[in-house]
């Protein structure tokens, strides 16, 4: 008996022609399958754009190869409460939300120096400013300004000019991009190299001023609100406003690892650090730590919505399973007949596999473009409304190894979703098949 053996290329093409056979039935299952991809597109572009910005302001701030040290928090309550000793750390006037409110000495940044793997060490000074306002402006107004007090951390996200130099004697500031029109500039850049006035109150209780150039001007950043200020400025203004024969405390310093050049410090170079730094009662942490949980809640809450459109996806597979076992049970005599022309229980398993995969694929690709269409034009009309004040935010970011990856994993759901149709058509006895009514 002559067989027939039908070529890949056409069990591919039936495959395909077959799915549409009945036109309802399967553009239902699609669109089920299209909830899914849609929404887990969506879900994961969201995802990876919050995260994109939130590692690109915290490049702005550090290379990774400093850590924030304040005083230890202190946990132990078995001892009762602390000793006051006149000599020790003193408390601060308010409370910071990086540190425990108790501020480091003299002593401690001696200790933070001595300790391996530390090359430098700056006390961060907390400094008030009144009042900002154009050195060479006619106009009297002047705004409130507030100086980011980790602005000698790192880098700012720089619109124009250049990064601040701690090394100068010279006064410096990077403004927020807000201040370029109210101060009277043209553009950013035209504010670069001119100078401003800054009022503060001293510890006399009396208004000075201090003048400063413009070398910078910064986006508004999450995790950086305020101006910027180096150390010769801010050095100028703490003096003022520290209180004669008051011992020097900071809330904060900056701790600067050692490391080649080019290279940032392993993990574990950063955790003798750490340890040594907990040994002396002071705590190190590095940007990535104290962004850590934000991170943490935003990946739980994006977890929490792709759940739902895996839940989607799950429902939408036993529509996979229902669209490919009634067309088994309307295709039996065909079956029969295809399997009494020699066509192997591999391939007849093969074409049922392949109308899955085919819906699984028109489903999650066209549930892909559309949210990438939608996606995209909400991301501008957020960028341009409610998220203006987070400029480089954008919302809904779309890579493509994310879209891919969507739609590879609805396929391989669709394919597990017809293992079972398909196996029971590949399983069909011709001759029971072709007697089939």
């Amino acid at each position: 008996m002559k067989t027939t053996r039908m070529k890949t290329t056409d069990i591919v093409r039936m495959a395909s022609k077959n799915a549409f056979r009945s036109k309802l039935r399967t553009t239902l299952t699609v669109l089920s399958l299209f909830v899914g991809a849609f929404t887990l597109t969506l879900t994961t572009a969201l995802g990876a754009g919050i995260n994109d910005y939130v590692e690109r302001q915290v490049a702005t701030l550090s290379a990774g190869d400093i850590l924030l040290v304040s005083p230890a928090a202190g946990v132990e309550t078995d001892d009762g409460p602390t000793e006051y000793d006149p000599e020790g750390r003193q408390q601060g006037a308010a409370g910071n939300p990086l540190t425990s409110g108790t501020l480091l000495n003299a002593d401690d940044i001696d200790t933070i120096e001595q300790i391996e793997g530390v090359r430098s060490v700056e006390p961060i000074n907390q400094i008030s400013v009144d009042w900002i306002a154009a050195s060479d402006s006619s106009a009297d107004t002047r705004y409130d300004l507030d100086i980011n007090p980790t602005s000698s951390i790192g880098r700012s996200d720089l619109v124009a000019g250049a990064q601040l130099d701690q090394d100068t004697s010279e006064n410096e500031i990077v403004l927020p991009e807000e201040f370029v029109d109210a101060l009277g500039f043209d553009d950013a850049d035209a504010a670069i190299g001119e100078r401003v006035t800054l009022g503060y109150t001293d510890a006399a209780q009396q208004d000075q001023q201090v003048d400063a150039t413009v070398v910078g001007v910064a986006r508004e950043s999450l995790f950086a609100a305020g101006a910027g200020a180096n150390a010769a400025l801010t050095t100028e203004v703490a003096d003022a406003q520290a209180v004669e024969g008051q011992p020097e405390a900071w809330p904060l310093a900056v701790a600067q690892l050692e490391h080649d050049e080019g290279e940032t410090p392993t993990a574990e170079e950063i955790q003798s650090v750490q340890d040594d730094l907990a040994d002396a009662d002071l705590a190190g942490q590095t940007i990535e730590d104290q962004l850590g949980i934000v991170q943490t809640i935003i990946n739980g809450i994006i977890g929490v919505l792709n759940a739902f459109a895996v839940v989607a996806l799950v429902a939408a597979s036993f529509g996979i399973v229902n669209t490919l076992l009634m067309s088994v049970q309307e295709r039996t005599r065909e079956i029969g007949l295809m399997k009494a022309m020699g066509m192997s229980n591999g391939r007849v398993f093969t074409l049922f596999s392949l109308e899955a995969v085919f819906i699984g694929v028109l489903g999650s690709v066209i549930g892909a473009l559309v949210a990438i269409g939608l996606g995209s034009m909400l991301s501008v009309a957020l960028a341009d409304t409610v998220l203006s004040g987070l400029p480089g935010l954008q919302i809904l970011l779309f890579t493509p190894g994310n879209v891919i990856g969507v739609i590879v994993i609805i396929m391989l759901i669709a394919f597990v979703s017809g293992v079972l149709p398909a196996r029971r058509a590949a399983r069909q006895d011709p001759i029971e098949s072709l007697r089939y009514e």
